[in-house]
């Protein structure tokens, strides 16, 4: 079976050259090690450890904060942790619950008493064999940071959904039409209403419920077309949902549909990263268990149930209050979200099950909403451009402004549209989880600690960066405004995040650290900054007195090669749409996803993220998808534009364009083999040459 991905494409085009070089180690090579792997998700942190390891201790050795209260004596169930079951090709591993020590009666009378059904704790539960973990949020130390807050916009109130008040007559011997005929009657005569359809569930409540309130009810319709509550005398209230399902983060907007204020936003991790942090892998995984797909749903259900439940009750309202959702996400995550099998979306042709909107009953997902509420699901434009790149078309209308304008919405998966009034072009890009801290040594999701700025003083190359959750920068920690010790920050250095693996390599190259190739310079063999490994050199961005488990914090070849890939992909991505439509530049860049409002610019576009433009004119509109889903909400007849322009979008299949693996070659080299930035004049570096290894000349000559 052909398993396209142009994620794998581009790892080939690299391994190739860091082959050569002896400079990155292949994944999933045999071990002799007699420890045991260890993965934690969804930090993706990973490492060898001694059977018998408790869990939690390994979280610890690995840098995983698992909240604990007790410290291990069985006593808080605080550290609750999920084993993963099944065979994941993307870790190298396969993982089962017999991979750690069954419960112990103590373990299994205090998950007993508090109710814990799903998990083990890891304070008690002994490593046996390689294993998988999930930290759910709720066992977090440090909640991860989620920044997909919504947009002001203004958006015009039109809902779908709309509460009207009505009396209906009494039911009189004699008198046959029924209790929903007198209902469509009075709707009729006093709201124009007519060709009405009701749901079922409602039907079974509709007597109980007219005679309650004493022929005085509140009917809710969707669409104007069908009623999908009743409640007796006069109700306000009518509430909507709109979610953003993120590969990696799921961000819901619970809003009131009459006033279109947010009563309460709230973001939950994607719990199947645990099955492949790319969509490939989940696609994979679907493919190769049979189970795959029934678990990667319920585990998008059960987290959606969670959000919603948090909602509601910030919004001081009920969950059966919501009446409607609109859901966006890329093509993996609706058919997942539907239950519907992603493993064509993994083979060309690429096919969807269906390209349209869909309106579904949100029962028939297991969602805990009203019973009768409506889920809409916005249309996709292709295989790999889903509803999420619909949701930024109708939030940012490219297709209604007369400049150029590039949008990147920027995430393990990222989606490019470019055009204008005239045409629109749109494509995907397999960037893969690097931007989101995995596959990076210190890699790790946005939370406290995570270093998430960088700058590094070209002639020390020393670093000083700054970590979420404190607004000083590390040269600061020990300093007050007088030079006086001012204590420790709030929060050590513990990894780096995605703004900061890309500010730091690109202060790298700024710095003369790195080779516009990406290698690690080595006419620095010398330098206390760096340390070898061969011919392998890794970066000390920070000392083991800035983090907090004394060990320093190093960027190696392979995170550099890393970020290479994803950002080449992308920029590979842009310039086949750039080639597509004739033109050499485009007039604005829209850096779309919470990932996205977080990047400089100036860094993107010298690490060549991002092709040449006035830099005032990239700027980041934050959660673009989900404020689309928002729109769609709160207004139906965006439901329609959003339909059309969909169809009108022409998209360019990048998995099978004959020019992406010369535009991927080209762009590894930082910022770009071959393409100019002229509006970044005089703030690169001056080429350096390297030194040349005449034994490795005479090598490839032989």
């Amino acid at each position: 079976m052909l398993f396209l991905t142009l994620y794998s494409i581009c790892a080939t085009i690299l391994r190739f050259d860091t082959q050569q070089r002896g400079q990155m180690s292949m994944p999933n090579q045999v071990s002799a090690d007699p420890d045991k792997l260890v993965i934690f998700m969804p930090s993706g942190r990973r490492a060898r450890v001694p059977a018998g390891t408790p869990l939690l201790d390994a979280a610890r050795q690995m840098g995983v904060e698992i909240e604990s209260i007790c410290g291990g004596k069985l006593t808080c169930g605080k550290c609750k942790v999920q084993i993963q079951e099944g065979s994941f090709p993307k870790h190298g591993l396969v993982s089962a619950a017999d991979h750690v020590s069954p419960a112990s009666e103590d373990e299994q009378r205090l998950t007993d008493r508090l109710k814990i059904k799903d998990g083990r704790l890891s304070c008690c539960t002994l490593v046996n064999d390689d294993v998988l973990v999930f930290v759910p949020e709720e066992s977090r130390a440090h909640k991860q940071v989620i920044r997909k807050s919504a947009t002001e916009r203004v958006i015009e109130i039109d809902p779908a959904v709309r509460k009207v008040y009505v009396e209906v007559e009494q039911a009189e011997l004699g008198e046959h039409r029924g209790d929903w005929g007198r209902l469509q009657t009075a709707l009729k005569q006093e709201w124009q209403l007519d060709n009405l359809a009701i749901d079922l569930l409602v039907l079974r409540r509709l007597q109980a419920v007219l005679r309650k309130g004493k022929w005085a009810v509140t009917v809710t319709l969707w669409q104007n077309r069908e009623v999908i509550d009743v409640q007796p005398g006069y109700q306000e209230g009518v509430y909507g949902l709109a979610v953003d399902i993120g590969s990696t983060t799921v961000a819901g907007y619970l809003c009131d549909l009459r006033t279109g204020d947010i009563l309460a936003t709230e973001s939950a991790m994607n719990p199947q990263v645990s099955f492949g942090e790319d969509l490939m892998s989940r696609v994979s995984y679907a493919m190769m268990h049979k189970d795959g797909l029934d678990k990667m749903h319920n585990a998008i259900i059960e987290t959606l149930n969670k959000l919603t439940s948090r909602a509601a009750k910030s919004a001081g309202i009920r969950a059966r209050d919501i009446h409607e959702a609109v859901f966006v996400g890329n093509t993996t995550m609706v058919h997942i979200l539907l239950g519907i099998s992603p493993v064509e979306l993994g083979n060309a042709p690429f096919a969807l099950a269906n390209r349209d909107a869909m309106d579904v009953k949100a029962r028939e997902l297991g969602l805990r909403l009203h019973p009768s509420a409506n889920l809409h699901v916005m249309p996709s434009e292709a295989g790999h451009v889903g509803a999420d790149n619909v949701g930024v078309l109708i939030a940012e209308e490219p297709y209604k402004q007369d400049e150029i304008v590039l949008t990147v919405d920027v995430g393990t998966n990222a989606e490019i549209l470019l055009g204008n009034k005239d045409w629109m072009f749109s494509a995907s890009s397999p960037t893969g989880p690097a931007f989101e801290g995995a596959q990076i040594t210190y890699g790790m999701r946005a939370a406290p600690g995570a270093i998430e700025r960088v700058r590094i003083d070209p002639e020390s190359l020393a670093a000083r960066f700054r970590v979420i959750g404190e607004e000083r920068w590390s040269d600061q920690w020990h300093q007050g405004d007088n030079g006086a010790s001012d204590g420790q920050p709030n929060h050590l250095a513990s990894g780096i995040c995605g703004s900061g693996i890309i500010e730091v390599v690109v202060e790298m190259f700024l710095a003369g650290i790195l080779l516009p190739d990406g290698r690690v310079n080595p006419a620095l063999a010398e330098h206390e900054r760096i340390n070898w490994n061969g011919k392998t050199g890794a970066y000390i961005l920070a000392t083991g007195d800035q983090t907090g488990n004394g060990q320093p914090i190093v960027v190696t070849q392979t995170d550099v090669r890393n970020i290479q890939l994803a950002k080449a992909a992308l920029y590979a991505g842009a310039k086949l749409l750039m080639m597509r439509a004739d033109i050499e530049k485009v007039d604005r860049i829209v850096l779309a996803g919470a990932f996205g409002s977080y990047i400089d610019p100036r860094h993107a576009m010298i690490l060549g993220l991002i092709p040449d433009c006035e830099l005032d004119k990239v700027y980041a509109v934050g959660n673009a998808a989900g404020d689309g889903a928002r729109i769609a909400l709160l207004n139906k007849g965006k439901r329609i534009e959003a339909e059309q322009v969909a169809h009108w979008v022409r998209y360019v299949e990048t998995a099978i364009d004959p020019d992406f693996q010369d535009q991927f070659v080209k762009a590894i080299h930082l910022p770009h083999a071959s393409d100019s930035f002229p509006h970044l004049a005089g703030q690169l570096p001056e080429p350096i040459e390297a030194p040349v290894d005449n034994n490795r000349r005479s090598r490839r000559r032989r």
